[in-house]
């Protein structure tokens, strides 16, 4: 009966163990999704290992808007200009983060929005939480609408403290409109 327990115990350990492992796995060790294109600071057109290809929105923030058309990147408006500028960063730090990565990222995805984009928290292969990133330099604001759906909604909430209280980024600029607000009046045509 003894030994039979500790075969037990043994393989108890040994499966504990081996999926501890695979679960880890989720984040580390794995080749990841291929980044074919970053549409904007908060945005991945990526390709999964089985070849499907389709669009990640960053869960839990929300970077600046890139212009999106000629007359757009045309405008002179200073709350476009303020706008863009701040996206074209975030873009770029973006593209920096993933590049470092050799174009591949982990995703966990947790929902889709009404585009069918998958929204997902973001991480290198290396496990570095790309959100995280972006929230401490000032490059994004946690998009608070939709943080109850965010696995790591303390995490990004502090990463965005953190900014704040250094003025990085974003925070640092009076004049920054809430990427979700400049959307609001582009929309209604207020801008």
């Amino acid at each position: 009966m003894q030994k039979l327990t500790k075969q037990v115990v043994l393989w108890l350990s040994a499966s504990i163990i081996v999926l501890g492992l695979a679960s880890c796995d989720k984040f580390f060790g794995t080749s990841g999704d291929l980044v074919e294109r970053v549409s904007d600071g908060d945005t991945l057109a990526v390709k999964d290992v089985k070849g499907n290809k389709f669009n990640v929105r960053f869960a839990c923030m929300d970077a600046p808007e890139v212009p999106h058309s000629q007359k757009e990147r045309n405008s002179n408006r200073a709350s476009d200009r303020n706008q863009f500028n701040w996206g074209a960063k975030a873009q770029a730090r973006l593209q920096q983060l993933v590049k470092q990565s050799g174009d591949r990222v982990i995703l966990n995805i947790t929902d889709s929005d009404r585009y069918g984009r998958k929204v997902a928290e973001v991480r290198l292969k290396d496990g570095t939480f790309v959100q995280e990133v972006l929230l401490k330099e000032g490059l994004a604001k946690v998009y608070r609408p939709y943080l109850n759906k965010c696995p790591s909604k303390d995490l990004v909430q502090k990463a965005e403290a953190q900014a704040q209280q250094q003025k990085l980024g974003v925070w640092s600029d009076s004049k920054f409109t809430n990427p979700w607000e400049y959307r609001s009046f582009v929309k209604e045509g207020r801008r």
